[in-house]
């Protein structure tokens, strides 16, 4: 009996021995990678070598050993070349790395930073543009999409709009608010929200259109401007008829190409417009400067409505969606896990058999932004999220570049944000508006 417990307890010391050994040889700590491209947009020329900075940091109370790979790929995955180079990091230390890729043709590559360490394993990811204003993609334009919009704002002319207005109470002493009403395409009511500064009078107008179903609020932050920012329908105040579930509002009716959904909200945006027009002198705008402005949905639809509707004077948008579809369908599959809106649609398509991918790209060929942009004749704004996996760069910019000649157009990029932008972009969007509106009065 004692020799049991004897063993038993011999065993018992090696037994805890070993479990402190083991928390002994899995230390405690974090690494801290910033990383910092060459050039500050990560935006580099035809065929330069593209440069990056890592600075590492380890809280980590033990040295640590191994590997720092690194690859470039293109957007849609495909590895184009690779390199690596052996790490020791010590304790509590710091170091930093350059790493040089060799240069591409223009287009949107990734870059994948891979550590593999004694105890930690990463990869930081990034995205860089070459040459993003030679970055060409296929136009995919039906031979009669400008008839199906001549005919599409006939019928809305057909509507009558049937405005109302009502002041609402503000707690903002410096604008009136109003909420307005109207009706649009299929006699759908839909609402939307007026704000002008109370001093002053035939103010510009920033006519804000809605990211996919984001309601719109009363805008009371830009003193130098009216703003208009409707709710098209399903959207926000204007979902008393159209009102699909979140999930299904861009597949709400995809299998026809007159019934789809954005039939109707590109002509509530149109109906927006007539507003602005009609209604205007009366409210004290300036109806001869009206900028439309609009982020990821509403991108798409600011760029439809200065296409179609020439008395837009200035467009700024940032992050497009639905930009390039036939290039952005592809894109979005080819992520290791498929990325929205694509998912979405690929959804709808498994679930009804009949309807196609080339039946879905057959139907977005008409709603698609990048048709309609080059008929866009007033000054743009374009702002791109780099590491954006909803809107792709590649597509933004293969659209930017269908720009009319002779139509003044820039951009931003935000080389670290995904799906938005950066305050130094809104900033300067601010400022594009004042000068291309000529703000203040």
């Amino acid at each position: 009996m004692l020799r049991i417990i004897t063993f038993l307890s011999c065993l018992f010391t090696l037994l805890f021995a070993g479990a402190v050994h083991a928390q002994d040889d899995d230390p405690k700590g974090e690494i801290t990678i910033e990383a910092i491209p060459g050039k500050k947009t990560a935006i580099y020329s035809d065929g330069s070598t593209i440069s990056w900075k890592l600075k590492v940091k380890s809280t980590y109370n033990v040295r640590q050993d191994g590997k720092l790979s690194y690859d470039i790929l293109t957007d849609d995955w495909k590895k184009v070349w690779s390199g690596s180079t052996n790490v020791r990091l010590g304790k509590n230390a710091s170091k930093n790395f350059s790493v040089r890729f060799p240069g591409q043709k223009a287009g949107i590559y990734r870059v994948h930073f891979n550590f593999n360490l004694s105890y930690y394993d990463d990869t930081v990811r990034r995205v860089v543009a070459v040459d993003p204003e030679r970055i060409h993609t296929e136009l995919h334009k039906p031979a009669d999409f400008a008839d199906f919009w001549a005919k599409s704002k006939d019928q809305l002319a057909k509507v009558n709009p049937d405005y109302k207005i009502s002041e609402v109470t503000s707690k903002d002493k410096y604008v009136r608010t109003y909420k307005v009403e109207m009706r649009s395409w299929n006699n759908v009511r839909i609402r939307g929200w007026l704000t002008i500064p109370t001093e002053g009078r035939n103010w510009p107008v920033i006519y804000k259109l809605p990211g996919y179903n984001i309601p719109m609020r009363p805008e009371t932050d830009k003193p130098d401007f009216a703003v208009f920012a409707i709710d098209v329908r399903g959207n926000g105040m204007s979902r008393d008829i159209v009102a699909p579930e979140n999930e299904r509002y861009n597949v709400t009716n995809i299998d026809n190409k007159d019934l789809y959904i954005y039939h109707g909200v590109y002509m509530d945006c149109i109906r927006g417009m007539d507003f602005i027009m009609s209604q205007g002198p009366n409210l004290s705008l300036n109806t001869k400067h009206v900028a439309v402005l609009g982020g990821s949905q509403g991108a798409t639809l600011a760029i439809m409505l200065a296409a179609l509707d020439k008395r837009v004077t200035a467009c700024t948008f940032e992050l497009p969606l639905y930009a390039d579809m036939h290039d952005a369908y592809t894109i979005g599959l080819s992520f290791p896990k498929t990325t929205w809106p694509i998912n979405r649609f690929q959804e709808y398509i498994k679930a009804h058999r009949l309807f196609t991918p080339e039946r879905f790209l057959a139907t977005w060929d008409y709603y698609d932004p990048q048709n309609f942009i080059s008929s866009i004749q007033c000054p743009i704004l374009m702002g791109v999220g780099l590491l954006d996996e909803y809107c792709p760069p590649r597509c933004s910019f293969g659209m930017y570049n269908k720009i009319a000649q002779g139509v003044q157009k820039e951009y931003r990029v935000a080389p670290d944000k995904a799906h938005e932008m950066n305050f130094d972009y809104f900033m300067f969007q601010l400022l594009w508006l004042k000068e291309s509106l000529r703000a203040p009065n």
